[in-house]
């Protein structure tokens, strides 16, 4: 299996659901999202993590959804299927149906509600690993899952699975992409798990991020990435900042219902979140609609 290179800006992608009794899966608007992704440049798209409400697909759709994204595609970006759980066992099931599906790699979320030890972390992860040859990156997101994975318990990962080559680094704390690119250097791809600190994270060491903003704006987002990872600063800069009100906007509300009431404005999907989930109110729809006019008006 030829090694990939992961670098540049990978889209967090939505689910899209329709407005019709039982919320079933917009597979058009899935189609076009994907579509538009490819033209747009993107180097690779994840489905089914947190902004693809995967706690909420049911094991079925779950499979569909990475199945038709891959086959969609037809190999135009790469494509980090979301294989995460909670369970040990079921995170290896989701493992190797994206590995049968045709993936390039999996993402697999640090464990939520359990609450493991560090050690039962570890052990996690090298399980995980040790059932697919697909390169495996870790999203470490304690603001989801209450636990947070040490860089120290990272690096042992990494000793006892060679295939674990990348992290999706969500903590909100660029002095941690900063310790892990100092401990591990090339041996971990670092990616930014959070829009607004993607060019200050490139700084100390990341070598992209796995956007949420991207699902609206994949063009401009893989743009401003570039320009950081190319080393041309100043424009990096502008073109981070430009996009910094949307990079806010898409959090204003609990993601994805903010990403979904924007691809909305701009008549993609129904802005549809599953339950628990809701649609942002209004005033977090003017903050969203302000932030898509703002950036649109300042780019003419």
């Amino acid at each position: 299996m030829p090694t990939l290179r992961f670098e540049g800006t990978y889209t967090a992608l939505v689910t899209p659901f329709l407005d019709a009794p039982g919320q079933p899966v917009d597979w058009a608007t899935l189609d076009a999202l994907v579509d538009a992704q490819a033209a747009a440049g993107i180097a690779g798209i994840v489905p089914c993590g947190t902004t693809g409400e995967s706690p909420t697909l049911s094991h079925a759709e779950h499979g569909q959804v990475i199945e038709r994204t891959i086959k969609r595609l037809a190999g135009r970006a790469q494509v980090i299927a979301g294989a995460g759980s909670n369970s040990t066992r079921e995170a290896v099931d989701l493992v190797e149906h994206a590995e049968r599906a045709g993936a390039d790699a999996v993402m697999v979320v640090v464990p939520y509600y359990n609450k493991p030890t560090q050690e039962g972390l570890f052990r996690h992860f090298v399980e995980v690993a040790a059932h697919t040859r697909l390169p495996v990156v870790v999203y470490n997101v304690p603001s989801r899952s209450v636990v947070d994975l040490a860089p120290e318990t990272l690096a042992r990962i990494c000793a006892a699975s060679p295939n674990v080559v990348a992290a999706k680094e969500a903590t909100g704390n660029v002095l941690r992409a900063q310790k892990l690119t100092q401990m591990l250097g090339d041996r971990l791809v670092v990616f930014s798990g959070d829009d607004p600190l993607t060019l200050p994270m490139i700084a100390v060491g990341a070598r992209g991020v796995i956007s949420v903003t991207s699902n609206v704006l994949p063009a401009e987002v893989a743009r401003a990435t570039k320009l950081a990872l190319d080393g041309k600063l100043e424009e990096a800069r502008r073109a981070h900042l430009a996009l910094l009100p949307v990079h806010e906007a898409m959090f204003v509300e609990a993601n994805p219902g903010p990403v979904k009431a924007a691809l909305a404005i701009r008549g993609l999907g129904t802005g549809v979140v599953r339950s628990p989930m809701v649609a942002p109110a209004e005033p977090a729809r003017a903050v969203i609609a302000a932030a898509l006019d703002t950036y649109a008006r300042s780019a003419r």
